[in-house]
């Protein structure tokens, strides 16, 4: 393929979202992103009209990783000899489909998106306006680097494509910025602690520090439990928007 048009399908990959449907979910967004190639193979009638075909089946994986497919599924098409059967591109595209979504929803859904919010929803209650600038910049630049990285060495191994994802280890990564989004809510509960302290200015501070450390201990015993830092993360932010409450404290009073 020319470069002018890989660059085109890799572009038209971040729109396969765009036409989202209930029946064959991302189909056409996937279509869409294979047209630049479509249009620069010379396809007798029918091959046309199996080239169409077969990528308006359903598709559904995670819309970053969409781009590491739409490149290993391009070369493949590329290769795929004149008259030969393609089920085993339809077979690497559906069977990849399925964990390529599961990991992508473990890392950006489920880690990074999170551990981005946080930073942004910190700096915005210390009164920075970078706020917005610093989400942005924590959560773009993992993602393009997938999709374009992903895209690339699809394109360049084919099939073979899935090893550059297994290769990077997403859910270990996802793993270990969870633990990190941990970190940076207790540096931000503690700023607030130390600067609403006066709202507490009637607790002593041996009774205030024990129950402190009761609550990393008891978040500690909750992980080895095996629960998921994700409900710890938010089942902190509404305990400390209860207990922060200057009205519920009254009421309580």
């Amino acid at each position: 393929m020319k470069k002018g048009s890989l660059i085109k399908v890799f572009i038209r990959s971040f729109f396969i979202h765009t036409a989202l449907n209930f029946r064959r979910m991302q189909n056409l967004g996937f279509m869409y992103a294979m047209i630049p190639l479509f249009r620069e193979r010379k396809l007798s009638r029918r091959e046309e009209e199996e080239f169409l075909l077969r990528h308006l089946q359903m598709f559904n994986t995670h819309p970053y990783l969409s781009a590491p497919l739409i490149g290993s599924i391009a070369r493949m098409e590329e290769q795929k000899p004149e008259g030969d059967d393609a089920s085993s591109i339809l077979m690497v595209k559906q069977s990849l489909m399925g964990p390529y979504a599961a990991i992508g929803d473990t890392f950006f859904w489920g880690a990074l998106r999170p551990c981005s919010g946080i930073i942004g929803a910190g700096l915005a209650w210390l009164g920075s306006i970078l706020a917005p600038v610093a989400f942005l910049l924590v959560y773009t630049p993992a993602h393009i680097w997938v999709r374009a990285r992903g895209f690339m060495e699809g394109y360049a191994r084919g099939k073979q494509g899935i090893e550059f994802i297994r290769g990077i280890d997403l859910p270990r990564i996802a793993n270990r910025v969870r633990w990190l989004s941990l970190v940076i809510l207790a540096f931000f509960g503690a700023c607030y602690f130390h600067d609403g302290y006066a709202n507490f200015s009637g607790i002593p501070w041996f009774v205030a520090v024990p129950v402190s450390l009761g609550t990393i201990l008891l978040c500690w015993l909750l992980v080895k439990k095996g629960i998921s830092q994700i409900y710890i993360l938010y089942g902190a932010v509404i305990l400390f928007l209860l207990f922060s409450s200057k009205e519920l404290l009254l009421c309580w009073k």
